[in-house]
């Protein structure tokens, strides 16, 4: 049985920062499926890619190398760190119409189940990962939250990386996300996912369930 633990939610959830907490309790790598999609945004972008051009987009993408998580949380495209370019504005702003493509998200489903297969498992978090990648995951948790927490969380995340931010406009914008990324790809959980609303819980005690669960299934690492 491959150790996978398929965590998906919208943004804001608390996703990410759950993910690499189960991750170090588990000893488990972490891999950010939603970086993988910005990452080939920012490659659309840079190469000046008709951004309606699904093809065009996923035949760039497959010829890239995209690198995830060495050192972790970082991301490399073709050896340059772009970490903090993909989640820049410009980006954040056209995730969700490449995302859309069918042929862009055929090719990273395809990477994203290759990752695991060369690592044994691992920790992946995104929207549609207990559903249509890992959908034989032993565990699928699916996070949710509040919309004020959700927002509060997304503000916190701008001013940490010192982009300037209005609360109210980070709501509207989370909202927007939601109504566009809900259109490629609907928001479910898995029917066997164990939801879990993360609204005023501290995350230390989110990772524990998600550890304890998962554990009750396949067993401590020996």
């Amino acid at each position: 049985m491959i150790r996978v633990v398929a965590i998906d939610g919208p943004a804001g959830s608390g996703k990410s920062t759950v993910a690499r907490g189960v991750g170090d309790a588990l000893g488990l790598e972490v891999l950010d499926t939603g970086a993988m999609y910005r990452a080939v945004t920012l490659l659309a972008l840079e190469r000046g890619l008709d951004l309606r051009d699904g093809d065009a987009i996923a035949r760039a993408a497959e010829q890239a190398t995209l690198e995830l998580g060495d050192p972790p949380g970082s991301v490399r495209l073709d050896g340059r760190d772009v970490s903090r370019d993909i989640r820049g504005p410009a980006v954040s702003a056209e995730v969700s119409a490449v995302s859309a493509h069918p042929e862009v998200r055929k090719l990273l489903r395809e990477r994203q189940r290759a990752w695991a297969e060369e690592r044994g498992g691992g920790v992946v978090e995104g929207r549609d990962i207990g559903t249509v990648v890992f959908p034989d995951a032993p565990l699928k948790a699916f996070l949710t939250a509040s919309d004020d927490e959700r927002a509060r969380r997304r503000h916190r995340d701008e001013e940490s990386a010192q982009r300037s931010a209005d609360l109210a406009e980070v709501r509207d914008e989370v909202e927007r996300r939601d109504a566009l990324d809900n259109k490629t790809t609907p928001l479910e959980p898995a029917p066997d996912a164990v939801m879990i609303d993360t609204t005023g819980r501290m995350v230390g005690d989110v990772v524990k369930e998600i550890v304890e669960r998962f554990e009750s299934v396949v067993g401590s690492k020996q």
